[in-house]
C-alpha cells in the first residue's frame, strides 16, 4: 500500500518545489550579505534563519503531501480554520508587532509570524469547501453565494485595517478566482458583480472622509513613485529605479554570483521584495527565467490537475492554490519591474521569510496529495474494482442417439 502511494505521487511537482527553494536559499544568502552586517550581525544571519525555515517547511510539507485532503473538507476541519483565522487576525491588534509600518506581525519566541500568510491557505480550503457541498443549489445567491462571501470580506477587512493592502488584494483575488471556477452560472456571477458596484458606491462617501486614513503617506508614495521613478529617484522612486539599475546591468549572464552592486545599501530590501532584481543583476536572463520557468510549471501544473480531478473539493482546492502562487509572482515582479505599484509582497518560494515559505509548502504538499489520490485511483482503484476474468467454461457435449 505504502510503495503504490510513493509511485503515485508527482515527482515533477516536487522536484520543481525543491529545486526553487534550494535556488531562493542561495540568492538570500547572496542578497543579504551586506544588509546582515549593517545590522550588526554576520554575513550568513539571513541565511541560517531561512535554512530553518526551509526544514522546518519542507517537514510541513510532507506532513500535507501525506495527510488526504479530504479531511480539511469535514465541519469540524472547517469551523476550526475559520475560528483560527479570526483570532489570530484580532491578535494582532493587540500583540502586534510593526514591521515596515504594518502591524500584521506576532513574536513568538525569536520568530516573528505573519498570521495573514496563514490565512490565504484557509481561505482557499474554506472557499473550496463550502461551495463543492453548495453545488446542488449555488445559484441561489441569499443561500449558496452570499455567506461564504461574507467570511472572505470579514476577512479581508481585518487585514486591511492592519494595514496590508497586499496581502488582502491577494486573498481577495483568490476568493473571486475560486467563485468564478465554482460553478456558478454567468448570470449569478454578473449578480454578484452588480453587488460589489453597489457596496462600492455605498462606501465612497467614506472613502473620501477617511482618504487620509487610508491613502496615507507611504501608500500615496508608493503610487507617485510607480508613476515617475527617475523624477523621484532620491525619495519614492528610489526602489525602482535602483531596481531598474540592477536588471539592467545584469544582462544575458550577470555580473557573476555575489556580485550585484545594487544590493551594496542602494537596493532597500534586497534578500525580500526585490530579490528578483538582485538575481538579475547576478545571474542575467537565465537565472530570472530558471525563476520565471519554474513558477509557471507549477501554476500550471497545479490548474492541470484541478481540471483532472473529479472531486469538486479537491478541483477547486487546486485552482486555489495555483492562483495563489500565480497572483504572488505576478505582484512581486510586476512591482519589481515597474508594471504596477510596490507592494512589499515577496516572491514565492524565493524571497527570505518564514511565514511564506512555510505557506507555499503546505500548499504544495495539498497539490503534491490531490495529483497521488487522482494517480492513485487511476493505476490502482480501477484495476482492483475490475471483475476478475471469468476462466473458460468447458461445456460437455452428450451424444444422443435418435431412435427410430
Amino acid at each position: 500500500m505504502f510503495k503504490k502511494i510513493l509511485k503515485s505521487f508527482d515527482y515533477s511537482i516536487i522536484t520543481v518545489y525543491i529545486l526553487l527553494c534550494l535556488f531562493g536559499l542561495v540568492m538570500v544568502y547572496s542578497a543579504s550579505m551586506v544588509t546582515a552586517i549593517r545590522l550588526g550581525q554576520s554575513s550568513d544571519y539571513f541565511y541560517l534563519k531561512q535554512l530553518k525555515n526551509m526544514i522546518l517547511s519542507l517537514f510541513a510539507f510532507g506532513l500535507t503531501a501525506f495527510l488526504p485532503y479530504k479531511i480539511y473538507q469535514s465541519n469540524r476541519f472547517l469551523g476550526g480554520i475559520m475560528l483560527a483565522s479570526i483570532l489570530s487576525l484580532l491578535a494582532i491588534f493587540v500583540f502586534g508587532h510593526i514591521v515596515n509600518n504594518a502591524n500584521s506581525w506576532l513574536v513568538l519566541g525569536s520568530s516573528n509570524i505573519q498570521p495573514s500568510e496563514f490565512v490565504k491557505l484557509s481561505v482557499i480550503i474554506y472557499l473550496s469547501a463550502v461551495y463543492s457541498k453548495k453545488q446542488t443549489y449555488i445559484d441561489h445567491f441569499n443561500k449558496g453565494v452570499v455567506p461564504p462571501l461574507a467570511f472572505l470580506i470579514f476577512v479581508c477587512f481585518l487585514i486591511v485595517i492592519q494595514p496590508d493592502t497586499g496581502t488582502a488584494g491577494i486573498i481577495f483575488l483568490i476568493g473571486m478566482t475560486i467563485i468564478m471556477c465554482s460553478g456558478m452560472k454567468f448570470k449569478t456571477l454578473m449578480k454578484l458583480f452588480g453587488v460589489g458596484l453597489v457596496i462600492l458606491a455605498i462606501l465612497s462617501p467614506v472613502v473620501l472622509i477617511e482618504k487620509d486614513k487610508i491613502f496615507t503617506p507611504t501608500k500615496m508614495g508608493r503610487i507617485t513613485g510607480f508613476m515617475d521613478p527617475f523624477e523621484l529617484s532620491q525619495k519614492e522612486g528610489h526602489q525602482l529605479v535602483n531596481s531598474y539599475f540592477a536588471i539592467g546591468s545584469g544582462g544575458l549572464k550577470g555580473l557573476g554570483l555575489g556580485q550585484s552592486i545594487e544590493k551594496l545599501g542602494y537596493l532597500p530590501e534586497p534578500q525580500t521584495d526585490f530579490i528578483i532584481a538582485v538575481i538579475a543583476e547576478e545571474l542575467g536572463i537565465f537565472g530570472v527565467a530558471f525563476v520565471i520557468i519554474g513558477l509557471a510549471y507549477l501554476v500550471l501544473r497545479g490548474i492541470y490537475i484541478g481540471l483532472k480531478c473529479r472531486d469538486t473539493f479537491g478541483s477547486l482546492l487546486c485552482i486555489g492554490i495555483s492562483s495563489m502562487i500565480a497572483i504572488q509572482t505576478f505582484i512581486n515582479l510586476g512591482g519589481a519591474v515597474g508594471l504596477i505599484p510596490i507592494t512589499g509582497v515577496p516572491l514565492p518560494f524565493i524571497s527570505y521569510g518564514g511565514s511564506s515559505l512555510l505557506l507555499l509548502s503546505l500548499s504544495i504538499g495539498i497539490l503534491v496529495n490531490v495529483s497521488m489520490f487522482i494517480k492513485y485511483e487511476e493505476k490502482y482503484k480501477k484495476k482492483k474494482d475490475q471483475p476478475a476474468a471469468s476462466k473458460p467454461i468447458k461445456y460437455k457435449y452428450n451424444t444422443f442417439k435418435v431412435h427410430q
